[in-house]
C-alpha cells in the first residue's frame, strides 16, 4: 500500500515571531538536540468534502553535522495539489537572512526509489548546504488540494534528537462538514487546544529531544498526538462517507469493483486448477498457484496509491505490490465460488490497531481473510515462499479493517506467542584436542523465527552458506555444508541440516581443554544504560530449545560435574542442565523471551535479566586429560 508521506516542511504563516537567533533557545531544547524545530505550524480552511486550503511553515534550526540530514525542504504534491508561493530563507546564528531561494530553485522529482515501479506522486525538493553551523532553515508555502481524506496528523517529532519549539495547527471549517478530533495524550507532549464555532487550535510547545535508547518502541506511536478527520472527504476525486466504519467499507468497495472482474481468462484459471476437497484445500490450491506465478513489485498508482491495479493485468503481467495481489487473490477465490475480505493493516515492529471509535483513513499494507467453517484463514500474498495460512510477526497481534459489502468488521489477527515461534537446535559436536570443533546439527524453525529465517529459501546455496558465517561469525569456520533445506509451506516451518568445522572453538589449558557450553548464541542483545525515558519494548516473544551432545577426546574426561541453572522473570525464562552420558555429555537450554512492553523503570530489571542468561550462555566446559 501506498506509504504516505507527510510533509517534513509543514506550516503556517501566522503572527509568530521570526527571529532565529540560536541564543534565544531555551537550554532544555539544547540538550541532547542536533536540530531544533522552532516553528512548525498549518493553516487549514476546509471549503468543502473537495477543497482544503492551507498555508504552511516550517523553520528548524540546525546546531551541528549531525543534524544535517534534516536540511533539505521537501513538498510532495501531484494533479490534485496546487502548490504556490515559495519562500526558502536561510539565517544565521544571530538570525539574520544570509540567502533566499524561491520555486525555481527546487528540484522537481518523483516521490519514488528503485522499490518502486510507478508511482505519479512527486515533489519539490533541495537540499540546503551551508557549511558554518549554527543556521536556520525558514519555508513558506501555500497549498491547495481536492484530497481532504488525510488531514494533518499533529505529534511534534521528527525524529531523534530533534527539540520542538512550537508545532501547531488550526482549522477553520467553512464546509459545514463534521470535523473530528482524537488526542492521544502521553507523557512526551500535552496538547494545547481551543474551539470556537467552526475554528480549532492544537499546538504543542517546548519539547525536549529524545535520545535513541535501544529496545524501545516506534516514538511516533509513543509521542502525543492529535488526529483530525472528516465525516464527508475525497480522495483523487473520489469522495464519501467516512463517520462511520460502514460507510467506509461502502467507499472502498467503489474502489474495488472496477478493479475486480471475473474475466474470461481469470475464470478459466480456475477451471484450471480442477478444485476438490475442502474449502481450507481449494484456497490452498489457489493461493500456492498465486504464489507461483506472480511477484511484489510496489505500484503506487491509482486512486492516490490506495485502489489496486485491475486483477487481469496483474493475471498478464505476473507482479504487483499488496494491493494488487491481494486482489488478485480475491477474485480467484471468487470465481472459484469462495467468499474472501480484503483487509487493511498496519505492518510495523511496534503494534498500531484501528481505533473501533475514530473512523479514518489510513494503514500501511493489506492482506485476505477467508472465512471458513473451521474459522479464519489468513493469506499474506506478497511472498512466493510463505507458507498457507500463516501471518509474519508484523502482522499478527493487531486488527484489521475487512472490507465486505457494504461493512466493516474490526477483526483480531492471530496471536503470536513465545510458545509458538520456536528455534529448535539438535546438535551433536566433538571437540578434537587440536581445539577443533566438528557439528552436526539440525535447525528447526516456526512461527514468527520461520518468517525471519525464509529468506534462505530464495538464496543460492553459496549464498546460504556465506549468510550463515555471517549469522555465526564468531564462529571460525574452517569447513560449512547446509542440506536438506526444507521449506514446509503446509506447516509454516523450515528446517535444515548444518554440518561443519571450526577451529580454534575450544582452548588449552596447559594439558586441559575448555570451551564454550553453548556453540550457537543469541549475539543481538546490547544495552547498558539505565538512565532512560522511554519504555522497553520486546516487540517479538520466542522460544529457544537447544540440545548439544559433546563427545571427547578417548584421553580425557569431563572435570567436574556441573549444576542446573533455572531462573524465571516477568520478561521470560532460562534454564540450563548438564547430563552426563558415559564419555558424553548432554547440555539441555531452553531461553524464552516475552513479547511485550515495560515501562521505563523496569530496565535495570530487564538488563540483569539479559545479561543473567548471556554469562550462563558462555559457561565453559573443562575436559581433563587422563
Amino acid at each position: 500500500m501506498k506509504k504516505l508521506i507527510t510533509v517534513f516542511v509543514l506550516m503556517s504563516i501566522q503572527t509568530f515571531s521570526q527571529n532565529y537567533a540560536i541564543s534565544d533557545l531555551p537550554e532544555e531544547l539544547k540538550k541532547d538536540a542536533n536540530a531544533v524545530v522552532r516553528d512548525n505550524s498549518s493553516s487549514y480552511i476546509i471549503k468543502s468534502e473537495n477543497q482544503i486550503d492551507s498555508k504552511k511553515k516550517i523553520a528548524v534550526s540546525i546546531l551541528n553535522k549531525a543534524g544535517d540530514n534534516v536540511s533539505y525542504v521537501y513538498i510532495p504534491y501531484d494533479k490534485h495539489t496546487k502548490i504556490s508561493d515559495i519562500k526558502i530563507k536561510i539565517f544565521d546564528a544571530f538570525g539574520r537572512v544570509i540567502k533566499t531561494y524561491s520555486k525555481s530553485d527546487l528540484n522537481d522529482i518523483a516521490q519514488s526509489d528503485d522499490s518502486f515501479l510507478y508511482s505519479d506522486d512527486r515533489a519539490l525538493a533541495m537540499k540546503i548546504i551551508q557549511p558554518v553551523f549554527p543556521y536556520t532553515i525558514e519555508t513558506t508555502f501555500t497549498e491547495r488540494s481536492s484530497d481532504t481524506v488525510f488531514l494533518q496528523v499533529l505529534q511534534p517529532y521528527i525524529a531523534e534528537n530533534i527539540s520542538v519549539e512550537n508545532w501547531g495547527v488550526e482549522f477553520k471549517n467553512e464546509s459545514g462538514i463534521k470535523l473530528r478530533k482524537k488526542v492521544t495524550e502521553t507523557i512526551f507532549g500535552k496538547a494545547e487546544i481551543s474551539e470556537s464555532d467552526n475554528l480549532v487550535k492544537a499546538s504543542y510547545k517546548n519539547i525536549p529531544a529524545y535520545k535513541d535508547e535501544n529496545h524501545s518502541p516506534e516514538l511516533r506511536t509513543v509521542v502525543s498526538k492529535v488526529e483530525f478527520a472528516l465525516d464527508r472527504a475525497c480522495l483523487k476525486g473520489v469522495c464519501g462517507d467516512f463517520s462511520n466504519w460502514n460507510s467506509f467499507a461502502t467507499w472502498y468497495q467503489g474502489l474495488l469493483e472496477p478493479v475486480s472482474k471475473i474475466t474470461p481468462e481469470i475464470q478459466a484459471e480456475v477451471d484450471a486448477l480442477n478444485l476438490t476437497g475442502t474449502v481450507s484445500e481449494k484456497v490452498q490450491k489457489i493461493y500456492q498457484y498465486m504464489q507461483g506465478k506472480t511477484r511484489y513489485v510496489f505500484v503506487a498508482i491509482g486512486i492516490g496509491g490506495w485502489q489496486p491495479m485491475p486483477a487481469d493485468d496483474v493475471r498478464k503481467k505476473g507482479y504487483g505490490d499488496c494491493k494488487a495481489l491481494t486482489n488478485y487473490m480475491r477474485v480467484l477465490l471468487k470465481a472459484a465460488g469462495i467468499p474472501s475480505y480484503y483487509s487493511v493493516i498496519y505492518s510495523d515492529k511496534t503494534i498500531k490497531v484501528f481505533d473501533k471509535d475514530f473512523p479514518k483513513m489510513d494503514g500501511n499494507h493489506v492482506i485476505l481473510c477467508v472465512p471458513t467453517e473451521n474459522g479464519n484463514i489468513w493469506l499474506e500474498n506478497t511472498s512466493q515462499n510463505i507458507a498457507f495460512n500463516h501471518l509474519s510477526y508484523g502482522t499478527m497481534d493487531r486488527n484489521v479493517i475487512m472490507v465486505k459489502d457494504n461493512v466493516a468488521e474490526i477483526t483480531d489477527t492471530p496471536k503470536s506467542t513465545s510458545e509458538n515461534n520456536r528455534e529448535v537446535l539438535r546438535i551433536k559436536a566433538n571437540i578434537s584436542a587440536d581445539n577443533t570443533l566438528d557439528v552436526s546439527s539440525n535447525f528447526y524453525f516456526s512461527g514468527g523465527l520461520y518468517d525471519m529465517t525464509l529468506q534462505l529459501v530464495s538464496l543460492s546455496p553459496k549464498e546460504q552458506k556465506d549468510a550463515l558465517k555471517r549469522r555465526y561469525d564468531y564462529l571460525q569456520f574452517s569447513d560449512i555444508d547446509l542440506k536438506n533445506l526444507k521449506n514446509d509451506r503446509d506447516a509454516a516451518k523450515i528446517n535444515f541440516d548444518l554440518n561443519f568445522k571450526a577451529n580454534n572453538y575450544s582452548k588449552s589449558l596447559g594439558s586441559d581443554i575448555y570451551f564454550r557450553a553453548i556453540p550457537f548464541l543469541d549475539s543481538d542483545f546490547h544495552l547498558e544504560s539505565t538512565d532512560r525515558k522511554l519504555p522497553i519494548e520486546v516487540p517479538f516473544g520466542f522460544t529457544d530449545d537447544y540440545e548439544i551432545e559433546y563427545s571427547i577426546p578417548e584421553n580425557y574426561k569431563f572435570s567436574e560435574a556441573m549444576a542446573p541453572v533455572k531462573i524465571e522473570s516477568e520478561f521470560g525464562s532460562f534454564s540450563m542442565e548438564f547430563i552426563p552420558q558415559d564419555k558424553k555429555l548432554l547440555v539441555k537450554r531452553k531461553f524464552m523471551l516475552k513479547k511485550g512492553t515495560f515501562s521505563a523503570d523496569k530496565i535495570s530489571d530487564y538488563i540483569n535479566f539479559r545479561k543473567k542468561t548471556n554469562k550462563i550462555d558462555h559457561t565453559k566446559i573443562l575436559i581433563t586429560k587422563l
